[in-house]
């Protein structure tokens, strides 16, 4: 299987754009589809779902996932991009948990959610107030309605699913690539190599991404000590944090969290 692994920067994206086949892939964002013209396959995990028009889907961050278009003519959708970090209420959902059946069909789908995706579709990148307002609208309703079960559950015995798994129900421990191996009964140079083609970075810094987004999460939303988001997050000292946070972000955790609350004091 040809797997792609995206980055996206934006804590929001917008796209209404014709429906295309798009390989396996997964990223870091939640993605949400809103089928409307035509329809469209999506793909999660082994099992592979109709969506026509009117018909919402969303799928978790790191779920693998594709799409595949076999009517011809106009088949359109509004597909969003959302960045966890903006919903820690949700965290730790979204890094272990996805939804057992991915869209909800038409009827079924409530007023609210189709409201919430047209405001998204206007609403300002740098406005993350609103985005989070909208996109907890189109939460609630995935939370009370679809039945969540375990990432590792989607991908039966796949290799790329139980690692990603493993990663975010561990990140916050002291974990390495031999014991991971272990655990997973994988050979260790096969795993080093599936990060490698996977994800693009080997073992250490695919760990060390996924405790920052957790970490920048905590730093713009709480009011939580830098030392104890360190520490809870997994880095073994507050040393090693500021200088990886500061190679990604460019500036130090203190100033990212005061450069968020400006951000926030400027927008009310």
């Amino acid at each position: 299987m040809l797997l792609t692994y995206e980055k996206r920067t934006d804590s929001i994206s917008v796209e209404y754009r014709n429906a295309v086949h798009v390989p396996p892939h997964l990223h870091e964002a939640v993605e949400i589809v809103y089928v409307t013209d035509g329809s469209v396959e999506l793909g999660v995990g082994k099992e592979l779902y109709h969506m026509e028009v009117g018909d919402f889907a969303i799928v978790f961050p790191n779920v693998i996932h594709h799409y595949q278009v076999f009517e011809k003519g106009d088949n359109r959708g509004i597909y969003l991009f959302l960045e966890p970090s903006l919903f820690p209420a949700y965290f730790e959902q979204f890094q272990v948990y996805a939804p057992k059946l991915p869209i909800i069909k038409k009827e079924e789908v409530h007023a609210d959610i189709i409201s919430a995706i047209k405001a998204l579709e206007a609403v300002s990148k740098c406005n993350d107030m609103l985005i989070q307002a909208y996109a907890q609208i189109i939460f609630a309703h995935v939370f009370s309605t679809m039945e969540l079960v375990s990432k590792e559950s989607l991908g039966g015995n796949d290799m790329i699913y139980n690692a990603v798994e493993y990663v975010a129900k561990n990140f916050r421990q002291s974990i390495c690539l031999d014991k991971m191996a272990h655990d997973l009964g994988i050979n260790k140079y096969v795993l080093s190599r599936m990060f490698a083609k996977t994800f693009h970075c080997n073992f250490n810094q695919y760990v060390s991404e996924v405790r920052l987004n957790y970490a920048s999460s905590f730093l713009k939303n709480t009011t939580e000590s830098i030392t104890n988001i360190c520490l809870d997050c997994g880095f073994e000292s507050q040393r090693t944090f500021n200088r990886v946070f500061k190679e990604r972000y460019k500036m130090t955790p203190r100033e990212y969290r005061t450069l968020n609350k400006n951000i926030e004091s400027s927008i009310e």
